[in-house]
């Protein structure tokens, strides 16, 4: 989990998408690393699997063959690894183009699934737990708000009630998936508050009262907000909460009775399952709506030799450019999945995944920015935020599988943390575990922990009850496989950012 993985099946549906077009695109592609090295010693037998697995694919079959039979130019191949540096660069411009319309335009079969009028806020109104079988890994802590927010014209004002000592953020987040703001309990305080959102190059006055927020990166960004849930029995009190939270167009604020319009004229990403080129031509038409800094403009210049860049068409390239650029896109989706899954971006202590200081604003980084913060989910909470942790060893380097395992904090060791912490268990399939209990966190909050005769808090990690005495410390794991923890720390003390908190190993005792 290197952010947030999400609370909504739409997350999921568009990387499975996403996923499913590379295959449709380029089968073929995707083993071209290993298949153009083995193409040196058999040529025949690599070139023979390769048209085989495409053949249905005749277009595919055009673009790939001329890597792995050696027989292609210069042009095409540079035209190739230009473009798998767009598609790294272009993915969050392209996901959220899918993420937004979904969001905005489709209404989905289930109610866990955002869906909403642009500048309107959608909610979560119940907690994750074992039925949602989506693989999302969720958290079992909060409720989510969404929203899309168009600022090309004007600022929005979010307003919230006073929240008291009730944890939220809404965390604002730019069309390339980096933070660039928040709204909550860290950043602006508890008190009720109206908070303008302001596009780029937008000069004017705001009412009094109105704090303004940085900066968009954007004209489009998206709201991701949380709100603390204590239980099944607060749901409604979170309910009346999420009820006040408000969007309200500059033009329209104050005005009493104004009622904002549903809008839901949104961009429509072009189907790459009916058109191989769609990636490129929805990433031209994001880059028009939504322009690049300037400090990019070396990079977007080299892009666009190949027809990518802000307007551009990329019907216009010869039909080389064409394909390599279909290669390209099939590639790129498999080396981000890739990137993501090495856990490259983080320092292991004790078998935990540390995030890099950087998540949430990874910036020019492009491939962590489009592999941790976007491929991922939707965003990554900065670390001041949040942070969160994973595990999937345990103490001695074993993945953690069918068994009895313990996690220990000692006294006065426990998750450093100014709002909450949480530990969550996923099976392989990245969902919560069924249980007797309907437990699916332990945390701060949890009620009737038990301590140790030294102040220790010992975490029961393993398939069925440890006792009586001892449920209240039980998490269950998996009856058979593999699983993995998450560690969840909200508003996260210095020593955790710092790396000098170091969670204690999960160890196997049978």
């Amino acid at each position: 989990m290197t952010s947030e993985a999400t609370t909504n099946r739409t997350v999921q549906r568009l990387r499975d998408q996403l996923t499913e077009a590379a295959s449709a695109i380029g089968h073929a592609a995707t083993t071209t690393g290993r298949a153009t090295a083995d193409a040196v010693r058999h040529p025949r037998a690599t070139a023979g699997r390769t048209r085989k697995a495409s053949q249905a694919l005749p277009l595919v079959w055009e673009a790939v063959k001329p890597a792995l039979t050696g027989r292609g130019d210069w042009h095409r191949e540079y035209a190739y690894t230009l473009g798998e540096q767009a598609f790294v660069y272009g993915f969050p411009y392209i996901y959220n183009a899918q993420l937004r319309h979904r969001w905005v335009t489709r209404k989905p079969d289930t109610d866990t699934t955002p869906y909403a009028a642009v500048n309107h806020f959608w909610h979560a109104s119940s907690l994750f737990d074992a039925s949602d079988r989506e693989g999302l890994a969720p958290n079992n802590d909060t409720l989510y708000s969404f929203a899309w927010v168009d600022l090309s014209g004007e600022p929005v004002i979010l307003s919230h009630p006073d929240m008291g000592d009730r944890y939220f953020t809404f965390e604002l987040v730019g069309v390339t998936s980096d933070n660039y703001d928040y709204v909550g309990q860290r950043a602006t305080g508890p008190r009720a508050g109206d908070f303008a959102l302001v596009g780029p190059g937008w000069t004017g006055d705001l009412p009094e009262g109105v704090r303004r927020t940085a900066t968009a990166p954007s004209p489009w960004v998206v709201i991701v907000g949380r709100t603390l849930v204590a239980g099944e029995h607060d749901l409604g009190n979170v309910h009346a909460l999420q009820r006040q939270y408000r969007l309200t167009p500059l033009h329209l604020f104050g005005k009493e009775g104004a009622r904002v319009p549903e809008r839901r004229d949104v961009l429509e990403p072009v189907d790459a399952t009916v058109d191989p080129l769609g990636p490129w031509k929805t990433l031209n038409a994001m880059l028009a709506e939504n322009p690049p800094p300037p400090h990019h403009e070396v990079l977007l210049k080299q892009f666009a030799e190949i027809g990518v860049g802000p307007g551009l068409d990329v019907e216009a390239q010869p039909e080389p450019v064409k394909q390599s650029l279909i290669r390209a896109a099939a590639a790129g989706a498999r080396l981000l999945e890739q990137q993501l899954l090495s856990g490259e971006w983080a320092r292991v202590v004790n078998g935990w995944r540390y995030p890099p200081p950087q998540m949430g604003r990874f910036g020019d980084d492009f491939l962590r920015r489009a592999a941790e913060q976007s491929f991922v989910g939707v965003a990554a909470n900065d670390p001041e935020e949040a942070v969160y942790l994973a595990a999937f060893h345990d103490a001695d380097g074993s993945k953690l599988a069918t068994g009895r395992y313990e996690l220990r904090f000692e006294a006065g060791d426990l998750p450093p943390v100014d709002a909450f912490w949480s530990l969550t268990v996923y099976g392989e399939d990245r969902n919560l575990v069924p249980n007797p209990v309907d437990r699916y966190s332990i945390g701060d909050r949890t009620p009737g922990l038990l301590t140790d005769a030294d102040g220790s808090l010992t975490i029961h990690l393993q398939p069925e009850s440890p006792g009586p005495a001892r449920e209240p410390n039980w998490l269950a794991t998996p009856g058979q496989g593999v699983w993995f923890a998450g560690l969840r720390m909200y508003l996260p003390r210095r020593e955790v950012l710092d790396a000098r908190w170091e969670c204690p190993p999960i160890n196997r005792i049978g």
